[in-house]
């Protein structure tokens, strides 16, 4: 008991972690209840709407991701700097990447009318395909939004002010859920959209955030404090180091979402009942791993606060705490995905018929095993790569996906078309593609390289206000930084 207590009530314990994650678990949690909304909506609008927005969606992410995982890297820039005390430079970084967002707008509308021959070339039916087009180009005008929105958000999840990010993403993902609802079926006097409605709530949705965020950081209080305003300026120096060590995270995030995409796509040639089957099985994934993105979060963040202040010991504590929690949800989910898979299921089923859902529900009980099977290290896989990327050790992160993703495709495509294997080949693939990621991840922080890394300039800890009360342990010796290339991983 003495164990237990001392595990939760310790520096960086139980409850330290969880008061930090629990907002941003909640923030996640309502962007997972969108998502799932969004998806049994259009499930009840057609079998085929639902089955042409998974891979159109996760297109268009794959067109986001690069540009949006340097810009969200911000977040461990901003936890480092608040942990060595210099809140000054909190200000400037966030603008470096809030411009990343604003400047790619042109990119992502220049891919518009590429859409048709991009999805002609797949293979999919004709009237699925059709609606993946109108799906994608519609989600294209939100991407600037979705970007700058992650950009601002990190003002506030760098610095653990974490119920601000609750507050804004909960709200946006109920105007979400209520905007689909009225314009996908046409309801409070809108007309029926179907498929693109679904996609408009989504941009309406991003825009709001971003505008929300914006609002939020530009207070008097947090101006002069922050440098928001002298901060505005283009930093060259900075950017290039926003690009170094969000650019690996940015280039990882593309090559692991393009595998995947296309993973989706090679099954979208087994047929749509696959199809469904497939979106329906990770709509319901997302109900375990979602939420628990923000526990990751949290993870980069306090990890990055530490070993600001130069303590690799207790940014160590902070992972294993997370892990084990995580660990503990994401088991019970696994257990309950293979006892009870129709508790899931029952708010798609509500609004289908029974002889049309009975057969899609069948082979999403299946599908479901496979994710009870690799949640766990699903978790492993979250909380230690968050981990590292607290640190600064994203170039490890890009060669272990340039190295493991394409392992997934190539060994579904040769299964597919060369042996005539259907779906539960491919599903065994993703299950040992989660599970080597999540050893891989483990194996490194275990190495423990990530202790002498960091992103941001040497210089001395201000003494003062502004330095973050540290515990009575001794500060630890100067340590090498990152900027150092022998400790870059």
């Amino acid at each position: 008991m003495d164990r237990a207590i001392n595990w939760w009530v310790r520096r960086c314990g139980g409850r330290e972690v969880l008061v930090l994650a629990l907002p941003l678990i909640v923030s996640t949690a309502s962007w997972t209840v969108m998502h799932f909304v969004d998806r049994m909506f259009l499930l009840w609008y057609s079998t085929r709407a639902m089955a042409a927005a998974m891979p159109a969606g996760m297109l268009h992410f794959t067109l986001v991701c690069l540009p949006l995982g340097v810009a969200v890297y911000a977040n461990t820039f901003v936890a480092q700097y608040k942990g060595a005390g210099r809140p000054k430079r909190i200000g400037v970084v966030v603008w470096q990447s809030v411009w990343i967002g604003l400047s790619m707008i042109p990119v992502f509308l220049a891919t518009i009318p590429l859409a048709p021959g991009l999805f002609s070339l797949v293979g999919h039916d004709p009237a699925v395909a059709r609606l993946e087009v109108l799906y994608y180009q519609t989600l294209t005008f939100g991407a600037g939004g979705a970007i700058t929105a992650a950009a601002l958000s990190t003002f506030f999840t760098g610095r653990g002010v974490t119920r601000v990010v609750m507050m804004v993403d909960s709200t946006a993902a109920v105007i979400n859920v209520v905007l689909d609802y009225a314009w996908i079926f046409g309801n409070f006097g809108f007309p029926e959209m179907g498929i693109q409605g679904a996609a408009l709530g989504t941009v309406t949705a991003q825009w709001f955030r971003a505008i929300c965020y914006w609002r939020l950081m530009m207070r008097s209080k947090n101006i002069e404090k922050y440098q928001l305003v002298a901060g505005r300026r283009f930093d060259p120096r900075l950017f290039r180091r926003l690009l170094r060590y969000g650019g690996p995270n940015g280039l990882q995030m593309l090559v692991e979402v393009s595998a995947f995409t296309v993973f989706i796509l090679l099954v979208g040639r087994l047929g749509e009942q696959a199809m469904a089957a497939t979106v329906l099985a990770f709509n319901v994934n997302s109900v375990a791993f979602l939420p628990m993105l923000g526990m990751g979060i949290a993870v980069s963040t306090m990890v990055g606060q530490q070993l600001g202040r130069n303590r690799p010991d207790l940014a160590a504590r902070v992972a294993w705490t997370a892990f084990w929690m995580t660990f503990a949800y994401m088991g019970t989910m696994a257990i309950l995905y293979v006892a009870t898979p129709d508790l899931f299921l029952m708010g798609h089923a509500a609004g289908t018929q029974a002889a049309e859902f009975g057969p899609l529900r069948d082979v999403t009980v299946v599908l479901l095993r496979f994710v009870a099977a690799y949640c766990l290290f699903d978790a492993m896989n979250l909380i230690f790569v968050s981990a590292i990327k607290g640190a600064g050790d994203t170039r490890f992160i890009l060669i272990t996906t340039l190295i493991l993703s394409p392992m997934p495709v190539l060994a579904g495509w040769w299964g597919v078309t060369r042996c005539g294997w259907g779906l539960i080949w491919c599903w065994w693939v993703i299950t040992a593609w989660v599970c080597a990621l999540g050893i891989t991840y483990l194996t490194r922080f275990l190495q423990g390289h990530w202790r002498t890394m960091r992103v941001i300039e040497a210089e001395p800890l201000v003494e003062g206000p502004l330095a973050e009360e540290e515990d009575s342990k001794p500060m630890e010796p100067p340590i090498q930084l990152a900027g150092d290339d022998r400790h870059t991983g």
